[in-house]
């Protein structure tokens, strides 16, 4: 099953690579390839073109300097010998072409207005009968200076009337058999369009090859920016000494906005540190002097009272919110220290729960695999997370509901399972809500649970708070949920 899903996958990556109509190595390899199939077509099918009109042109120029100069030779025989064999002799002479041996590929015939053939060259003789008919048959048309296909041959062929003595012998005809030239010819065209077939076929794989290995600087700064954190701003660098001067251009623009960037995130990390820093004690007097004041409540008429609460509960809220941030700070910057040390998790469990309890009067369960789990981990931290996680379970749940924290432990990891029966979270936010200040829909964040004075408003940085510290312990926090269901959340740390 794992390796048909890695063959999908890794055939899902080809054809987002190579196939893709909006990827840039697609449009250039495509672009170019049409440029060669108009290009090297359009210059094959203008050979072809060429060397057949030079073949015909060449042709037809022989055959109508015969055409025109045979009346001369004509008259030359006509004073001695009668006007058929005045004509038989200038045959003759045509076919010999000025040698002993006469042309067999030069056919020459006379015929008159019935068609019947008068005088013709031995060659037409010599020819089969289905070839003289069907050769008499495409003189008795119109005859084009072009090549004509009688059965498996390729003839040139032209006519003018013969006048002897001023008066009309017959119509004469001559015809070019160029058989030969016309299949080398074809099979030089057939090369020709093989050649350009194959040329069309391979060039573009080398080009997209080409294009690939030169667009590979591209590839390794996109990938660099698909895996590098905030941390790593600092320390990225691009070394492309062998990609073209537009690419390294680039790649040193980046280089100058990482290195604006870490600079920014750290100014902003210290901001956030510092702030949160300065602003926690005073509010934390603030609190405890408003504390101290509803102590007194007997000198506080209702109407102060409420204020009293009110602002004491804010000022609490502000309080917590300003730990988070500085516990951000501290996990970006590295600087929250964690104190290792090997726990009973079901002790643990029982001291937050029970607290819990005490502060929201709700019932919460806990089961586990084993009476005594053992894991080393930074119990504060640890604490915090879990405190964080049931008490999310308590806001976004009815009074009436359960929750259930489940332990279970393998040779590997530690899992805790914190489930509720509240509203639920939709799907498209699951994968969301460990985001920093990121808040799901009012109905959910403004959920009463039963008391309309209530809400659970937040900021969205509790869930962001438990991710980076389950992190920094070496283990991953998710979320699975169904609106109106309740939720689940799973911490899964390491046995170190």
């Amino acid at each position: 099953m794992n390796f048909f899903r890695k063959a999908h996958i890794t055939f899902d990556q080809i054809r987002r690579q190579w196939f893709s109509p909006t990827s840039l190595q697609f449009r250039l390899t495509a672009g170019i390839t049409i440029a060669l199939v108009l290009g090297l077509g359009g210059v094959a099918l203008w050979i072809g073109w060429g060397m057949q009109q030079l073949l015909v042109t060449t042709h037809i120029q022989n055959v109508e300097y015969i055409v025109d100069r045979f009346p001369h030779d004509v008259g030359l025989y006509r004073d001695m010998f009668s006007p058929t064999i005045a004509v038989q002799r200038a045959i003759l002479q045509a076919e010999a072409g000025g040698g002993n041996e006469y042309s067999s590929s030069l056919l020459i015939w006379v015929s008159n207005a019935d068609g019947d053939v008068l005088v013709q060259s031995r060659s037409l003789q010599a020819a089969s009968p289905s070839f003289q008919a069907m050769l008499m048959s495409l003189s008795a048309m119109p005859i084009q200076p072009q090549v004509y296909q009688i059965s498996d041959r390729y003839l040139v062929l032209s006519s003018s009337p013969l006048m002897i003595d001023r008066s009309a012998f017959g119509q004469l005809y001559v015809a070019q058999d160029i058989t030969e030239e016309q299949l080398k010819l074809m099979t030089a065209i057939r090369h020709v369009s093989l050649t350009t077939i194959l040329a069309i076929l391979l060039l573009p794989l080398l080009i997209a090859v080409y294009i690939r290995r030169s667009l590979q600087p591209l590839r390794r700064m996109s990938q660099l920016a698909e895996t590098i954190s905030a941390d790593d701003l600092s320390q990225v660098r691009l070394y492309l000494d062998s990609a073209p001067d537009e690419v390294q251009e680039l790649a040193q623009m980046l280089d100058k906005m990482f290195s604006r960037l870490s600079q920014s995130w750290e100014q902003y990390r210290q901001l956030v540190g510092n702030v949160s820093h300065e602003l926690r004690t005073p509010l934390s007097i603030i609190s405890g002097y408003l504390q101290s004041l509803l102590r007194r409540k007997a000198s506080l008429s209702g109407a102060q009272i409420e204020a009293l609460e009110i602002a004491t509960s804010e000022t609490d809220r502000t309080i917590q919110l300003l730990q988070d941030l500085l516990d951000l700070a501290r996990l970006d910057g590295g600087y929250l220290n964690f104190c290792w040390e090997t726990i009973v998790l079901n002790d643990l469990l029982e001291e937050i729960v029970g607290m819990s309890e005490r502060f929201s009067d709700r019932s919460i369960s806990i089961e586990a695999d084993s009476p005594a789990i053992q894991i080393k981990t930074d119990r504060d931290r640890l604490t915090q997370v879990l405190v964080n996680l049931i008490d999310n379970a308590v806001k976004y749940s009815e009074p009436s509901d359960l929750i259930v924290v489940r332990l279970a432990q393998t040779e590997e990891h530690t899992t805790i399972e914190i489930l509720d029966q509240g509203c639920g979270i939709p799907l498209h936010h699951q994968t969301r809500i460990f985001e920093r200040f990121y808040r799901v829909d009012e109905a959910r964040t403004r959920y009463t649970s039963g008391d309309s004075s209530r809400t659970t408003a937040g900021v969205g940085l509790g869930l962001a708070v438990v991710k980076s510290l389950v992190k920094s312990m070496g283990g991953h926090v998710a979320v699975s949920s169904k609106p109106g269901e309740g939720s689940t959340f799973t911490i899964t740390l390491p046995n170190l």
